[in-house]
């Protein structure tokens, strides 16, 4: 009986993994080698809570519409503190632009050099990136809304085409402070509520997925017509010679501030200023814990056991 003659199928190479920025929103925060806007990768964690409890859609883990969440939430991170753009992951750097609602398309150094607010909001009667710098508009909008989460909430078409709809919600927990078209600082109450804002963006991407042509539309307008439904705001010329951030600082003194906006406001640190940094953060950091752990009253004590006079005991530990 003659033998049968087995064919073997050649074998199949194990498709390629996904690249960890669309696996993970959080992939780009663990780049240690990475030079960051503040010595260290930012806090996302109160964000990231806020987005979980509030979310409208939960896709499932791998598909689509998550992949391009993901993608997204890392570029944001990367456009907002890696001020040093040879270590942006998320994007091909030959090959990258932005433009927003049918605007002139830019490259990536545009929105590293004004940040991400003002790369995408045209002047207005409440904010305008003309009298505005990248440490003010940070103030503006993240003392404003503490936590700020986004979320995809509809994918049209897969690559190399990706188009979808999103979501960007904070609450408004601080009052608005920006200056304006006209130079003017501008001032809104903060009512609590919730600031949503939705659009649609078309992008192309490479085979690595990383983002080229990027194509956003939506309506600027509906965040400031939210932050003021009821149009009372409060108009201020601002003196000549003040800084915006300064300008902005004066007036939200008291507001407890995310903890890299206590640092100095450089667009990059050296490896030795990066260094001084942390060490500067980790050392408030150790003396907020010791002084949480003494008792209700007690006032605050050096490390030689002397009193440390001047110095209130009821301080509250900053966060991000």
């Amino acid at each position: 009986m003659a033998t049968a003659e087995v064919q073997q199928q050649p074998a199949q190479e194990p498709a390629p993994a996904l690249p960890d920025y669309l696996t993970d929103p959080d992939a780009v925060l663990k780049d240690q080698d990475a030079k960051w806007r503040y010595g260290r990768a930012p806090d996302y964690s109160k964000t990231r809570k806020v987005f979980t409890e509030t979310k409208q859609m939960t896709h499932e883990a791998n598909s689509l519409p998550s992949l391009v969440q993901n993608l997204v939430k890392n570029w944001e991170v990367e456009a907002s503190f890696k001020p040093v753009l040879s270590d942006w992951r998320t994007i091909d750097h030959e090959n990258y632009s932005f433009a927003i609602n049918g605007g002139a398309p830019e490259g990536a150094e545009a929105m590293l050099k004004v940040g991400t607010y003002n790369a995408i909001i045209a002047p207005n009667e409440y904010y305008s990136p003309a009298h505005s710098d990248f440490a003010s508009s940070h103030k503006t909008f993240k003392r404003m809304m503490p936590t700020f989460a986004w979320e995809v909430l509809e994918v049209y078409s897969g690559p190399p085409t990706v188009s979808f709809r999103w979501r960007h919600w904070g609450t408004m927990k601080n009052d608005y402070v920006g200056l304006n078209d006209k130079g003017e600082k501008v001032t809104a109450k903060a009512h609590g509520g919730v600031i949503d804002i939705q659009g649609v963006t078309v992008a192309s991407v490479n085979a690595k997925v990383q983002l080229q042509s990027v194509r956003t539309w939506f309506d600027p307008m509906d965040m400031f017509r939210q932050i003021d439904p009821d149009g009372v705001v409060k108009r201020e010329v601002v003196p000549r010679g003040v800084a915006p951030a300064d300008a902005v600082d004066e007036a939200q003194a008291g507001v407890e501030v995310p903890g890299e906006q206590t640092l100095p406001d450089r667009t990059v640190q050296t490896v030795e200023e990066a260094k001084q940094t942390e060490v500067k953060m980790d050392s408030e950091s150790s003396e907020a814990s010791r002084a949480q752990e003494l008792p209700a009253g007690h006032a605050l004590v050096s490390e030689n056991g002397t009193g440390n006079a001047g110095v209130c005991p009821f301080i509250s530990q900053v966060s991000c």
